[in-house]
């Protein structure tokens, strides 16, 4: 079936990107497959993250449908545009339909995007990760693909101000050789794993990232561990 919308948002994403100036830095997108199924999985540190993600996957000319909360869908803009991009939707106290959604998915070809901490982490550090992608993985018979971002919280993220309007935002994105899921190995054993791939990954990324704080005001989006003030994990976790 053609894809009437998906390409078109893509396009007026990238057209934003580009009036924006934003400073792109992505590697490995040589990893994402061609074809078949995959299971995409990223930290989550900005509201705009899956667009990022998807991005990422364009030099293969994939298209990545996300699972995302059930009231993303509810909303009279994004709503229609979430379900006429194929996106599952997620009601945390039904999760088995948006699971089945997603094996259908995975088993029929297509790359399905999961952010496993579930929200967006405060402290721009990766929280603990569900179980749910990598059960997703073993059940389907597919990989996973791990992927960081880095920079996405400096236009909008949790607890700030959107800043979209801001020009020349270096964003880092890096993804990593796609991962077996071992049906032999327990979930919590490769979700374990994945996690460490993905947290590799993320410090490549703040490693090579050419930013840096310009002053005491412009500390908020580094983590504490990196001399930022961004709350800690456990300030995050009580607040």
């Amino acid at each position: 079936m053609a894809e009437l919308v998906y390409p078109p948002v893509i396009g007026v994403a990238r057209t934003m990107f580009k009036a924006l100036d934003l400073r792109f830095d992505i590697q490995g997108s040589e990893h994402v497959p061609r074809q078949g199924g995959a299971v995409l999985v990223s930290n989550h540190i900005g509201y705009l993250d899956f667009v990022f993600c998807g991005l990422a996957a364009r030099p293969a000319k994939r298209l990545v449908r996300f699972m995302a909360k059930e009231s993303v869908f509810r909303h009279k803009v994004s709503g229609p545009l979430m379900r006429a991009m194929k996106h599952i939707p997620v009601d945390r106290s039904r999760g088995e339909n948006a699971y089945s959604d997603a094996l259908d998915a995975l088993r029929s070809g297509e790359i399905i995007g999961v952010f496993p901490e579930a929200t967006i982490s405060p402290s721009f550090t990766l929280k603990s990760f569900k179980s749910g992608a990598a059960r997703l993985a073993q059940e389907a018979g597919v990989p996973l693909l791990p992927m960081a971002l880095w920079g996405t919280q400096r236009l909008w993220t949790k607890g700030r101000p959107r800043s979209l309007g801001r020009r020349h935002i270096p964003i880092a994105i890096r993804v990593g050789e796609p991962m077996p899921a071992d049906p032999a190995e327990t979930a919590v054993r490769v979700t374990e794993r994945l996690r460490e791939r993905v947290h590799a990954l993320l410090e490549d990324a703040q490693r090579s990232y050419p930013v840096r704080p310009k002053g005491p005001d412009d500390t908020w989006w580094i983590p504490a561990h990196l001399g930022g003030t961004a709350p800690t994990p456990s300030e995050a976790a009580c607040s």
